[in-house]
């Protein structure tokens, strides 16, 4: 399917060679399994969802280069689309987000179990077995956009808790799902309120910042003790960001779905950013008009760099408080 890009921001983080993570323990290529030997929960970090987020990748390698272990429970490990991420080329570096389809889509029963085909459906299948026994998991993402970090914490308000217990970063999004499929972080009982499991997916920053993998890391390493798998204590000093005054919830009402290669903003765009007033248009494609829904519309995660009919462009939300 077509698909419109432009251009690309400066890329400030380097690849990192991970080939030494290949053989794992798991029986999975880069899959790690750190099993403290003590009952705890089994908790589960992934990176590379996207093969052109980086930071992720940078915060699972140091980690591992540090030997930082669980005190408690099981820690799985996972690079996730590693062919895609092989693929991650500086002069164009949004070309190896996937291989064939968007490995964040495709956790839905029927779409993992189906017969349906494709290099992110092949490597899902092989991480679904860790995926299901995980009782937490972090997601570790980028965005396409500037925009100060952002934790997704999916479409039940269990999350929120958990979020709130990291403590970082400042804006807690609860969304509607993503049109395109099931994502990881919404699979199973992850997205049963009645459940104890719960997942998180933070959005670090834009993919090449450097500040992007300060915040992957540091949120790794609060997740962690957040779930008491490590003490705060042992993790304190590594820490590198200061945690905001507050967290705010941002409510996700609608996404904002392109229909058509003509689709574009008429407001000016920043990530967060807030149109005032409701009515204002905010986005057209052709005969459809998209409008803020109420006054001080959130634009969470607005993209104009990558255009294809079925993407989502933007979502509509507001501050609970």
């Amino acid at each position: 399917m077509t698909e419109r890009v432009l251009g690309h921001y400066p890329v400030d983080v380097r690849p990192i060679d991970i080939a030494r993570y290949r053989e794992g323990n798991t029986g999975v290529p880069y899959v790690h399994l750190l099993d403290s030997g003590t009952t705890g929960p089994t908790t589960m970090l992934q990176a590379i969802t996207h093969g052109n987020e980086l930071c992720g990748v940078h915060a699972l390698d140091y980690l591992l280069r540090e030997k930082i272990k669980p005190a408690a429970g099981k820690l799985i490990v996972a690079f996730a689309n590693v062919d895609a991420y092989a693929r991650f080329d500086f002069d164009d570096p949004d070309a190896s987000r996937y291989i064939d389809e968007d490995y964040n889509r495709v956790w839905a029963d029927e779409v993992l179990f189906g017969a349906r085909d494709s290099a992110e459906l092949r490597r899902a299948r092989k991480l679904q077995p860790f995926v299901d026994m995980a009782d937490f998991l972090l997601d570790i993402h980028s965005m396409h956009e500037p925009c100060r970090p952002i934790m997704v914490c999916g479409m039940v308000d269990k999350h929120v808790a958990l979020a709130r217990k990291v403590g970082v970063p400042a804006d807690l999004l609860v969304d509607t799902g993503h049109p395109a499929g099931v994502r990881m972080r919404d699979r199973g009982s992850f997205n049963d309120p009645a459940s104890p499991r719960s997942a998180l997916l933070i959005e670090c920053g834009q993919h090449w910042e450097k500040t992007a993998v300060d915040v992957a890391i540091d949120t790794m390493l609060r997740f962690l003790a957040a779930v008491d798998q490590i003490p705060f204590a042992s993790i304190e000093p590594r820490l590198r960001i200061i945690p905001p005054p507050r967290q705010r919830v941002i409510r996700v009402t609608e996404p904002v779905v392109a229909k058509s290669m003509n689709f574009e903003f008429v407001v000016p765009l920043e990530g967060l950013g807030i149109v005032a007033t409701a009515g204002t248009p905010i986005a057209r494609d052709g005969e459809t008009v998209w409008s803020a829904p109420y006054d001080d519309t959130v634009l969470v995660m607005p993209s104009t760099r990558h255009l294809k009919p079925g993407n989502t462009q933007v979502r509509f939300g507001r501050y609970e408080d």
